[in-house]
């Protein structure tokens, strides 16, 4: 009789907890189902997406950090960071519908910023240069994609609704409504529209590989 009593506390307990995550992060949630055609109800997305998780685990340091109280903000970040693969310093201030797809590798710097509506896939580093003090890691504007294994690194800006390539590494500001791919960095523009976070990575255009193959054309066409 005791036992039952316990696992139907510990079930009423579970619920509950559960109904306040849905509740309080109830925006975050809304950007996964709005980002990932997997994600199917939200029981699912509650219990299994490793990147909701780790954006509990730092609200909850970031408030304590905020509050004042040293050691316990970075061992929670520290335990988000065992139990998801994602790293996010409780320093950081980030916006509302952050959505990390997959997350395993992703880190995120002690001061770097996020708007709102972000996405950044797996392998993302934002993260600092050197050992200077104060700003030393990014800041990414709103309607941001950030594709898998990109780093963006330094106290940069990364400018609204732009897309930053799969493996790109940026060390210069992007301005608003940009592309940026490539070792390093390299901006296209995208004509001052809104980048969609559907955008498929593998079709992303290199404006230096987009040259090449013009003047290989080129040649072929002198050659004839």
């Amino acid at each position: 009789m005791v036992c039952m009593n316990v696992i139907m506390i510990l079930a009423a307990a579970f619920i509950i907890f559960w109904a306040a995550v849905a509740v309080i992060f109830a925006r975050e949630v809304k950007a996964i189902f709005a980002s990932d055609p997997a994600a199917s109800n939200w029981f699912e997305v509650l219990l299994t997406y490793s990147g909701l998780h780790a954006m509990i685990f730092y609200r909850m340091a970031h408030v304590l950090r905020a509050a004042g109280i040293p050691f316990f903000p970075r061992w929670i970040s520290q335990v988000g960071k065992f139990f998801t693969g994602i790293e996010i310093h409780p320093g950081a201030v980030i916006g509302h519908e952050l959505f990390i797809d997959h997350g395993m590798g992703v880190v995120i710097g002690e001061t770097a910023v996020i708007g709102d509506n972000v996405t950044l896939y797996q392998g993302v580093t934002l993260g600092g240069t050197g050992k200077e003090k104060g700003k030393r890691h990014p800041t990414v504007g709103n309607n941001v994609v950030i594709g898998t294994g990109a780093k963006v690194l330094g106290n940069i800006t990364i400018g609204d609704n732009s897309y930053i390539g799969a493996n790109a590494v940026v060390i210069k500001d992007v301005p608003p409504n940009s592309t940026v791919v490539g070792v390093p960095g390299r901006i296209t523009k995208q004509d001052g529209k809104k980048i969609d976070v559907s955008l498929d990575h593998i079709h992303v255009l290199d404006p230096l590989l987009q040259e090449i193959e013009e003047l290989k054309e080129r040649i072929k066409r002198l050659e004839k």
